[in-house]
């Protein structure tokens, strides 16, 4: 989702991606079991995998082993967890140069 004045917060070449680079984790907008991040930016590495990331994630928010959630790539894709960080970005990323990933459980999808 693309927010007129947003950008990156260091300077940045464009044809370059950059190390680390931005990743905005959000809450789905329905979701009403999975707990909000008390923060959402993330510097990550090009080569660490979504799945690792996932596991920082379900850290940070406290789940139990019991408790799925699932992570969105621009709000509509179930990117493969064996995915590179760097590979969503290329394909994923947003206008404005972040790439936005949003969590849900699985009851956001019937």
């Amino acid at each position: 989702p693309w927010i007129p004045g947003k950008h990156w917060e260091y300077e940045h070449d464009p044809h370059l991606l950059p190390i680390p680079f931005q990743v905005v984790v959000e809450r789905y907008q329905k979701e009403k079991t999975l707990p909000a991040l008390t923060r959402t930016k993330f510097l990550v590495s090009q080569d660490l995998p979504l799945s690792q990331f996932a596991v920082t994630l379900r850290t940070r928010l406290c789940l139990a082993s019991s408790q799925t959630f699932y992570l969105l790539a621009a709000d509509r894709a179930l990117p493969n967890g064996m995915a590179t960080m760097q590979e969503l970005y290329r394909e994923h990323r947003d206008e404005d140069g972040f790439l936005y990933l949003t969590y849900a459980s699985q009851e956001v999808f019937g």
